[in-house]
Formats: structure tokens, C-alpha cells, sequence
């Protein structure tokens, strides 16, 4: 059976759509978002309601607070919630259109199974996968699609927090040995989530202290605690799979694998940013 980490990539790269392509930002500035990172955060949580920003700041798990504040309450001045949500379906339904061409027509069967497995996506103890899952899914199959994907993925997500919290990282430790395993820069991911130098620093020599990095290295126990967290967080997403069971699994990377491939091919953020999802794999 495909496993939950083949789906991940598949339903992630539909998904990523969402919050960088040329649509979604327009949508977002037409709005009234002052910046990227408001429509960002105001989209994203969205489906939360209008909350505080410390209830992003604990879902969203590895931004710096400092970012998230700079966005939310803000956020819900500018426009509702409800906004929000229009907003980026509109900025969704755009990019794909674009992106898929004809192909956006022809997603009914893969809309279908999708939405059985989200379905059966675990909300419980899941704060962002039960907030999407209780939106009304769209009429258009392309978006019905994208929609179940945002319940798959955002579950996956809240699974993949409980690991980390699970094995005792917070968000900055979470980022360093990250970017330490993928060699991914410091630079970036501090200006991508906001962390000092300083907490950067602060983290690296926690996780020292720990034998998970040695000199900004990760360590063999470094690199063994990071799969153990993957796979937990792969265990943790697979009920929706073994529920819709193998052959419709199945049928569904297959329906999936074409579209994904043309939507990884055209989007830029994609192929710009180090902590996208390799689609390589999955993909050919």
C-alpha cells in the first residue's frame, strides 16, 4: 500500500497553492493586507475564527510570536474571518485554473476520494484539522479537492506538532535541527520565522547539551530523534488511508500524481524555498 508520507507529498503540493502563488497575494492585498505575512496568517487561521494571536502562535508551532502579532489581531480589523476564508478560495481557485488549465476540469473522481479520507482525517486534540474540516466544502470538484486536501494536510500538521512536543523541542530547536539535518541556512530560516541570532544560538547549545548537535552538527541521536519524529508523525496521518482503504489509496495517487506534477513544475515558491516538501520522490 502507497504509504502516508507518498499521500503527504501528493495532497501538500495541491494544497500549496494556497498562501504564495501570484492569485493568493493579490487576493490578499485587494483585501487590505499589509504585507505577505498578514494574508498569510490571516488565511491560514481563518477557519480558527477571529483568535487571538496566541492561539496561532501555539498551532502555527515555529514562528516567532513577534511575527505572528505583527499580523494578528490586525488581521480581523481589516477584514472577518468569513473574509478570509472568501479571500483565499478566491486566490485558490485562480492559481489553479492558471496552473492545471483544462486539467481543472477533469478532478471529480479525485474530489470524491479525497474528501472520503478527509472524512476520516483525526480532529481530536487537532485544533487546525477540525477548524478546516467544519468549513462547507466547495460545489467545484477542483476546489472540493483542495479543501479536502487542507483537512488532510492540516491534520498531519497538528500530528506532526504533538510529535515535537512529544520529543521535547520547542519551536526554535525545532527549526535548528531541521535546518542542521536538511542543511538548510541559519539565515534563512531566521528570516523566514523570525528567530534572533541570539535565540538561534541560545537553542543550539540546548540542543548540545542534549547530544543532538555537536558544533552546529546534528549527531547520530540528532539524526535518530528526527526520524523518529517523522515516522511518528507519518503514523499519526495514516488512519485517513487505511480507512479509504488500498486500492482507492491507490487510485487516488494515481488520479493525483499528473495534476501534482504540473503544479510542482510551475510553482515558484516551490522551487525557491529549502523547507518545501521534496516532490521528487512521489512524482518521477
Amino acid at each position: 500500500m502507497i504509504s502516508s508520507r507518498q499521500m503527504w507529498v501528493l495532497f501538500e503540493t495541491y494544497h500549496d497553492v494556497t498562501y504564495f502563488t501570484p492569485e493568493s497575494r493579490a487576493a490578499a492585498d485587494k483585501l487590505g493586507c499589509k504585507g505577505g505575512w498578514m494574508g498569510y496568517f490571516g488565511m491560514r487561521a481563518a477557519p480558527l475564527g477571529a483568535v487571538p494571536p496566541e492561539m496561532v502562535i501555539s498551532t502555527f508551532y515555529n514562528f516567532h510570536p513577534w511575527m505572528v502579532r505583527r499580523a494578528i489581531p490586525d488581521a480581523w480589523q481589516i477584514a472577518s474571518p468569513a473574509d478570509f476564508l472568501a479571500t483565499r478560495l478566491a486566490g485558490v481557485d485562480g492559481a489553479l485554473k492558471r496552473m492545471l488549465g483544462p486539467a481543472v476540469s477533469t478532478v471529480s473522481e479525485a474530489a470524491d476520494l479525497a474528501q472520503e479520507a478527509a472524512r476520516h482525517a483525526p480532529i481530536a486534540g487537532r485544533p487546525l484539522a477540525a477548524a478546516n474540516a467544519a468549513l462547507e466544502s466547495p460545489s467545484q470538484p477542483h476546489l472540493a479537492l483542495w479543501q479536502a486536501a487542507t483537512v488532510l494536510r492540516e491534520s498531519r500538521g497538528d500530528g506532526h506538532v504533538a510529535a515535537l512536543v512529544a520529543a521535547q523541542l520547542s519551536p526554535v530547536e525545532t527549526l535548528v535541527l531541521f535546518a542542521a539535518e536538511r542543511k538548510v541556512s541559519q539565515a534563512y530560516m531566521q528570516k523566514a520565522r523570525g528567530w534572533s541570532s541570539e535565540e538561534w544560538a541560545a537553542a543550539e547549545s540546548r540542543l548540545s547539551d542534549r547530544g543532538l548537535l555537536s558544533d552546529s552538527s546534528i549527531t547520530e541521536a540528532g539524526t535518530a530523534l528526527r526520524a523518529e519524529i517523522e515516522q511518528l508523525t507519518d503514523e499519526l496521518a495514516s488512519s485517513p488511508w487505511h480507512a479509504l482503504g488500498a486500492e482507492k489509496t491507490q487510485r487516488l495517487a494515481e488520479l493525483l500524481r499528473p495534476l501534482v506534477k504540473v503544479l510542482a513544475d510551475q510553482n515558484e515558491a516551490m522551487h525557491t524555498n529549502p523547507m518545501a516538501i521534496d516532490a521528487r520522490s512521489v512524482l518521477g
